[in-house]
């Protein structure tokens, strides 16, 4: 008999759990940790490591050590975003020919999918030994902005190591899942998520099991990553200005430096001062050269404060697509590792007029909320519940001129189905090219392409006569399929993003 559970795949730090009867428990990974360091490092002989043992490569074997891969995963090479970042990684890059991304490793060529498909198989893993038998089946959590692209990549990462996907839920719908099913109380709850790579809020009403997502909104580039490549670039501009010399090309002394930034970030969290003491970091003119520097709770709050301004920006859009005030809340739950930063909870706090809560370890919740979704599935959880989510972008199709027709908009509850007829623009057009596309701006260029296909075959009349029904649908995954079926001829053509 195989057992089924709830994963949360994160940038930085990945969590499993299962439902023991009626009662959530987070599975230990192979070192007996509850958390797992979502990275792969490749050493010689044709092996790989994965978590902590991969982890502690990062200085020694910086090129073969990959992290933060989630950041990677569905995105095109020469996004906007990428090119923010692919510095900041020691591990090389390449563009594939459709113009995803690729990683160089040990001489080898891996997709984003393949590496997280190590961690998911190591989670896998985990699970087996700690239950005893097989694991086959998982519910899996992605950022609730997570765009098509990155959903499905996901459940692809899931598909290489051989765990069948129940279904892909929002981080934050599993938080509040689990929150939900800890205190059993019926309101309004708005969900703050500050992961290692990502953040989103998600706005819900929870009444007598049915949790329904009023919006949600995020960015999948803002994370507690950001605020370690603050300190970073601070240590990195101090070192330049003091000695001359830029290490930023130095993988070796960049990925100490990493390390010890991130230290520095935990530490200031639970200590009002740290120091950062790296000796021997390179050689100069006279010799050896060392970082030395003690930093304070409010120097590195000041360097960061910009960073959560801009995920209260992003709440304020929520709470405005949801209909609702910050008073009319009746909670407000912390989740991800960077909610642990005193200056988090305090803006957290003055912005939504209460304390949050944080009863339940922002680390493990969205696991126990996946694990929660899975025994929901499998029909095994006594009490009725019913989640009803919603998908963050509004889909639509490019139109005549460049502009953008919605045919469902973000926030519509999932899963959903929306027809929308169309008409031919030409004289005796005899195909049409179906352009679709996700985004809120009224102009094409400005939003994601997702995919384009052609339905051929439409019987020639003047044009504005012909009718094509262009028909999206969004699972429950928040995976999207297209047709466009000519009403005349019943000519149909389908495509799944």
């Amino acid at each position: 008999m195989s057992a089924v559970i709830g994963i949360d795949l994160g940038t930085t730090y990945s969590c499993i759990a299962f439902m023991d009867g009626q009662t959530p428990v987070v599975i230990p990974n192979l070192e007996g940790n509850n958390t797992t360091p979502s990275v792969v490092s490749f050493i010689p002989g044709g092996q790989h490591l994965v978590g902590l043992p991969a982890l502690r490569q990062a200085i020694s074997n910086p090129y073969n050590t990959i992290y933060s891969v989630k950041r990677l995963i569905g995105k095109k090479f020469n996004s906007p975003e990428m090119e923010q970042l692919r510095d900041k990684f020691p591990y090389r890059m390449i563009e594939a020919p459709n113009g995803d991304i690729l990683i160089e490793a040990a001489g080898e060529i891996y997709t984003p999918q393949e590496i997280s498909a190590f961690v998911l198989a190591y989670l896998k893993q985990c699970a087996e030994n700690y239950l005893g038998t097989r694991v086959e089946e998982a519910v899996i959590t992605v950022p609730a902005y997570f765009n098509d692209h990155q959903r499905q990549a996901t459940k692809d990462s899931a598909s290489i190591c051989g765990l069948k996907v129940l279904r892909i839920i929002n981080e934050p719908t599993a938080a509040s899942l689990a929150y939900g099913f800890n205190t059993r109380k019926n309101g309004k709850v708005a969900v703050y998520d500050l992961g290692g790579g990502t953040f989103d809020i998600t706005v819900l009403e929870i009444h007598d099991g049915i949790f329904h997502v009023l919006s949600t909104s995020g960015d999948t580039f803002l994370g507690g990553d950001d605020f370690d490549n603050r300190l970073i670039g601070w240590l990195l501009e101090e070192f330049k200005k003091e000695h001359g010399i830029d290490l930023s090309q130095d993988k070796f002394a960049l990925q100490r430096i990493k390390e010890a930034a991130e230290k520095a970030k935990r530490e200031l969290s639970f200590t009002p001062e740290t120091e950062i003491n790296l000796p021997f970091i390179c050689s100069g003119p006279g010799g050896s050269l060392h970082i030395q520097k003690k930093i304070n709770r409010a120097f590195f709050e000041n360097l960061t404060r910009d960073l959560v301004e801009n995920t209260l920006t992003i709440c304020q859009k929520a709470l405005k697509d949801a209909g609702l005030s910050a008073s009319r809340l009746d909670e407000v739950i912390l989740v991800g590792g960077q909610t642990r930063m005193p200056l988090v909870r305090q803006m957290v706090a003055e912005f939504f007029g209460r304390q949050p809560a944080a009863r339940i370890n922002p680390d493990e919740i969205v696991a126990i909320g996946a694990a929660l979704q899975a025994n929901i599935i499998k029909g095994s959880t006594r009490d009725l519940v019913l989640l009803l989510d919603v998908t963050p972008f509004s889909l639509g199709i490019e139109t005549e001129n460049g502009g953008f027709q919605k045919i469902i908009e973000r926030n519509t509850t999932i899963p959903a189905r929306k027809t929308m007829a169309f008409t031919t623009v030409e004289n005796n057009q005899r195909r049409v090219r179906i352009h679709v596309l996700q985004g809120e701006s009224p102009k094409a260029a400005d939003n994601k392409s997702l995919a384009t296909f052609e339905l051929v075959g439409i019987d020639p009349a003047p044009a504005g006569v012909p009718q094509i029904d262009v028909t999206f649908e969004v699972d429950a995954d928040g995976l999207l399929r297209v047709s466009a079926r000519d009403v005349g001829t019943g000519r149909e053509q389908k495509v799944e993003i």
